[in-house]
């Protein structure tokens, strides 16, 4: 698998990430050691998780297959903080909880540091500083090597990045991670922009609108798919829609010409578009992980691209596109 750099960083990651956010929970470990083993055999080498996947249970099954399928050293891992599981206060990016959840993490995950440490939302009631104060120190400490945000806008991933700029030896934000997919491209009006002009990689999640783009809901809600589970049925259904479905019928309609799967299509649209790293992919089974990793040998014609660049153009007017 072909390698990246991470925005203007010297980390060079895999140019497709492995996600874990059913790890724990609707993938037990004995699949998720096989989807890590498939996607190692690949040339995967970075895999994505969080503090609240699982309530804790994916990093901890990550940590299981540290040392016995792959080599620390051999693997990049990316976690995220930021979100409480329950109570008033959903979003916490304080000091104080920022590095207890770093703390857990790396006791579940078996290791004595992580490779990019995200926060996983902005939060309004911690000063920006403050959350930035606290991944300086766990950067410093050597629990962190890199820090990035997740689900920033684009206004607050511009804040951040040159806050971190603007006094050396701040530690500089390398990454942003969002929801980007042929189902969604808001990111394309501010934050792309803004990722662009200050150096970060982009990481899209879901990037298969949270599988839609698969084609599997073309004909209704298998009985084994997300649509009807109880813990993302509503991460789902927002797609099932009548815009949705016209693109998601222009991607099928691209694979039956191509001869590949409209998985296939729809992540070799977003995995190559600019400013983008390494899509992060999620995937219940390791086999449906295979079929996404067979997107490595292809390269989607142009008139292809511009065709579903058409289908699911984003509509933008003042002051993204003024005139």
């Amino acid at each position: 698998m072909q390698q990246r750099p991470l925005g203007r960083s010297g980390l060079a990651v895999s140019r497709l990430a492995l996600g874990t956010m059913t790890w724990g929970r609707d993938t037990d470990a004995d699949d998720a050691a096989a989807q890590l083993k498939s996607f190692l055999d690949a040339g995967g080498n970075l895999i994505d998780t969080a503090d609240v996947y699982g309530d804790g249970d994916a990093e901890s099954v990550i940590g299981s297959l540290l040392g016995t399928l792959v080599p620390r050293e051999e693997l990049l891992i990316a976690t995220k903080a930021g979100l409480r599981p329950g109570g008033e206060r959903r979003r916490d990016n304080s000091r104080g909880h920022l590095l207890r959840t770093l703390d857990a993490s790396l006791r579940r995950l078996g290791t004595d540091y992580v490779d990019l440490f995200q926060v996983h939302c902005y939060d309004p009631q911690t000063p920006l500083e403050e959350t930035l104060a606290a991944l300086d120190h766990a950067v410093a400490s050597g629990r962190v090597r890199y820090i990035g945000l997740s689900n920033f806008s684009g206004w607050q991933t511009a804040q951040a990045a040159v806050w971190q700029a603007a006094w050396p030896g701040r530690a500089p934000v390398v990454a942003a991670q969002v929801e980007y997919s042929l189902l969604e491209r808001g990111v394309e009006r501010e934050v792309l922009p803004a990722c662009e002009a200050l150096g970060l990689g982009v990481l899209p999640w879901s990037p298969l609108g949270r599988g839609v783009l698969t084609g599997k809901y073309r004909h209704g809600r298998p009985a084994d798919s997300r649509a009807v589970s109880p813990h993302f049925e509503r991460f789902v259904v927002t797609y099932l829609e009548p815009r949705c479905s016209s693109i998601v019928e222009a991607v099928a309609t691209a694979a039956n010409g191509l001869g590949v799967s409209p998985l296939e299509v729809a992540l070799a649209w977003i995995r190559d578009r600019p400013g983008v790293t390494a899509p992060i992919l999620g995937a219940r089974t390791a086999g449906q992980l295979l079929g996404a990793l067979q997107v490595e040998r292809m390269v989607l014609p142009e008139e292809i691209t511009t065709a579903l660049d058409d289908v699911s153009a984003l509509e933008v007017g003042y002051p993204e596109r003024d005139g």
